[in-house]
């Protein structure tokens, strides 16, 4: 099985115990980025639990994920239908004023996220904000029925090096908020697409 097996087989299951989880200081910290009407991509949407809170604040949202059955879901719950594919089919140029990648990029193995992480990079507006959320640790493989790939701060910091395009905002760690696993942490990622005009 592999993670958009695990999300089709356990779509409801899924939904119901993320679609109250309470992310609104690291959406805050996003959204200052952007302005009402900007328009924003959710990589990896889920139950489109972030959606709607941006769509409630203004914001243009395309919501994305590979799972088909939780697509159905976050179409019943945000009214906006998602586009169901995979991350390694997305085509965008320059489209988005913000791409919101919430514990999703996590699915990606290591030998592939840099490769994603350009496409996000293209399908950005200049001066476009970018937040990604990882696992921190140093596991990369199947646990519980899915592809995770852990990192550092330093892996993290590492990674985006190798993509000048991006200027790194901040790196930050959090608890995990569901209660009965807040020993795991996370780490945080905000970064911007470089403009023309930004010097290195």
């Amino acid at each position: 099985m592999d993670s958009v097996d695990y999300y089709n087989k356990y779509a409801n299951l899924y939904f119901d115990s993320t679609v109250n989880l309470d992310l609104s200081e690291i959406l805050k910290r996003f959204m200052e980025y952007l302005e009402p009407g900007d328009t924003v991509l959710d990589l990896g949407c889920g139950s489109g639990r972030d959606s709607k809170i941006m769509l409630e604040n203004g914001l243009e949202v395309t919501l994305l994920d590979a799972s088909q059955e939780l697509c159905e879901l976050a179409d019943i719950y945000t009214g906006v239908e998602p586009l169901c594919m995979d991350f390694r089919e997305m085509d965008f140029h320059e489209v988005f004023q913000g791409i919101w990648a919430c514990a999703s990029l996590l699915h990606v193995g290591k030998d592939e996220i840099e490769g994603i992480l350009n496409q996000i990079l293209a399908a950005l507006k200049p001066g476009g904000t970018f937040y990604m959320s990882v696992k921190k640790g140093s596991f990369e493989g199947f646990r519980r029925e899915r592809y995770f790939a852990d990192y550092s701060v330093e892996e993290l910091q590492q990674l985006f090096q190798r993509i000048p395009e991006f200027r790194l905002i901040d790196i930050w760690e959090t608890e995990d908020v569901r209660i009965a696993r807040n020993q795991e942490k996370w780490l945080n990622v905000l970064a911007v697409r470089r403009t023309d005009l930004e010097a290195e």
